[in-house]
């Protein structure tokens, strides 16, 4: 087989298991074919599980990664591994959503990159989470994530 930007990924197109936790999960990563463009990356996670560290109880949370790509492009079965495996993870919201950015952000060496965490009540409470590298790059079109606010029944 002819060696490809592609040849080094190990989880894609085969059977995987969830990783146990964040720390064994597998980020995978190819090279940008069109680095020498600016351009936006969305990735949405409708369905992110994690724990509540207190109680054990499941936390859900809508979670929205933008990123403006520079060497590197995630793979996003890796990805989707990596988001998967928090479900059995115990961490408050704020540490779920920045953990994954700062991963992120240091596998991949974007040029700009912002994570929206969108977290369901808990006591009642929604607990919204956003941060970014910075100022979005001149020039790249970077879209609202979409993601009404928390309402309720109201």
């Amino acid at each position: 087989m002819t060696e490809t930007i592609y040849s080094g990924l190990t989880q894609l197109g085969g059977a995987t298991r969830l990783p146990e936790s964040p720390e064994q999960a597998q980020l995978e990563r190819v090279r940008n074919p069109q680095a020498d463009l600016s351009y936006a990356v969305r990735f949405t996670a409708p369905e992110f599980t994690s724990l509540c560290p207190m109680t054990g109880q499941p936390d859900f949370a809508h979670l929205v990664i933008d990123y403006v790509p520079d060497e590197w492009l995630v793979e996003s079965k890796s990805l989707k591994l990596y988001l998967g495996s928090f479900r059995n993870h115990g961490a408050f919201h704020e540490d779920c959503t920045i953990s994954i950015a700062r991963r992120l952000v240091e596998f991949l060496a974007p040029r700009w990159l912002r994570i929206g965490g969108y977290w369901y009540p808990r006591g009642g409470i929604p607990i919204d989470v956003f941060w970014q590298t910075g100022p979005a790059p001149d020039g790249v079109w970077i879209p609202d994530q979409g993601v009404p606010p928390y309402r309720g029944r109201g």
